[in-house]
């Protein structure tokens, strides 16, 4: 898990404006980690977590586009039915609004990325690294040498 830059990008909605962006993203040798775009009727907004976000800014700039930052949480989850549900309850649980989310799906390892936008990271983090915890104390309980043999 880790906090990464997150790109707004308003585009115009016509042919070949989405094309232009990656185009000079590729050029520029700048991945595009995990993306999601909505759309309205005159533009579109594309968010988007990059590997190089100090490289995608000039690419921005040359286009001459309007793009906005956002400090986003980028959480690595398994690939599964309820993984987004458990990441969901853990922050609620903690009274943390999520903004926003979007993810990847399947990445490598099987897992996925979930980027999420709250207005806490470290709040957030806190809540997401003691849960883990607690489920690693809980399998290890199970895996135990006296709980084998049958003692408690």
């Amino acid at each position: 898990m880790k906090t990464c830059v997150q790109f707004s990008v308003f585009l115009v909605s016509k042919p070949g404006v989405l094309s232009q962006v990656f185009r000079e993203l590729a050029k520029a040798k700048v991945n595009v980690t995990t993306i999601a775009m909505m759309d309205s009727t005159e533009h579109g907004v594309l968010r988007m977590v990059v590997d190089d976000p100090v490289a995608a800014k000039p690419v921005f700039k040359k286009l001459g586009i309007a793009v906005t930052e956002t400090k986003v949480l980028s959480v690595p989850l398994p690939n599964r039915p309820g993984a987004a549900a458990d990441l969901c309850d853990k922050l609620s649980t903690a009274h943390i609004n999520i903004g926003y989310m979007y993810c990847t799906t399947g990445a490598k390892g099987g897992k996925t990325t979930m980027i999420i936008k709250v207005p806490h990271i470290a709040k957030a983090i806190k809540v997401i690294e003691a849960s883990k915890a607690t489920r690693r104390d809980m399998k290890a309980k199970l895996r135990s040498p006296a709980r084998a043999r049958g003692k408690k």
